[in-house]
């Protein structure tokens, strides 16, 4: 599953600029610093955007082509923020037989964003997942923590309800 870079504008702060330069003078040099850096940025920002990317990529004389690479080729590394409710639909076998597709069919219709974006407001994230370990409850979906299973599309907008005060 490729990943894509986010249109939400990037809104990083100072204090979080300074806590990235320190990060990234302590590393500075050492062979395999990339991964720490890009792990310790990600905690810093909560995911990592092209701005910071590139930030990390003068900062440390390396390509950016190299930085995106690595952030985009792991798992770990997340390059779309995440809305307050982070909405996963696993597509792992026994949810996608099950109608996982269109659980995430109807999510993208409600919420009017595809899978890997973000709402406008930043209320909801969508994602799909691999598989979450809850079969036996297949299809399911999480938000945030909490899963969601044996799901048709008719829940979804009752869930969604949940979480729109």
């Amino acid at each position: 599953m490729k990943k894509k870079l986010t249109t939400v504008a990037f809104n990083g702060t100072a204090e979080q600029l300074k806590q990235l330069d320190e990060l990234i003078a302590k590393h500075k040099g050492e062979k395999g610093a990339l991964m720490p850096v890009l792990q310790g940025a990600q905690g810093i920002y909560g995911y990592l955007p092209i701005e910071v990317q590139k930030h990390i990529a003068l900062s440390m004389d390396v390509p950016l082509s190299e930085v995106y690479g690595v952030a985009s080729f792991y798992s770990q590394f997340i390059l779309n923020p995440k809305g307050e409710y982070a909405v996963a639909v696993c597509l792992g076998t026994a949810c996608y037989v099950k109608g996982a597709g269109l659980l995430m069919d109807k999510l993208e219709s409600l919420l009017g964003i595809k899978n890997g974006e973000i709402s406008a407001d930043r209320k909801f994230s969508l994602d799909a997942t691999r598989c979450i370990g809850a079969c036996g409850l297949a299809p399911v979906l999480t938000v945030n923590e909490e899963v969601y299973g044996r799901l048709t599309p008719d829940m979804i907008k009752g869930i969604l309800d949940k979480y729109n005060n």
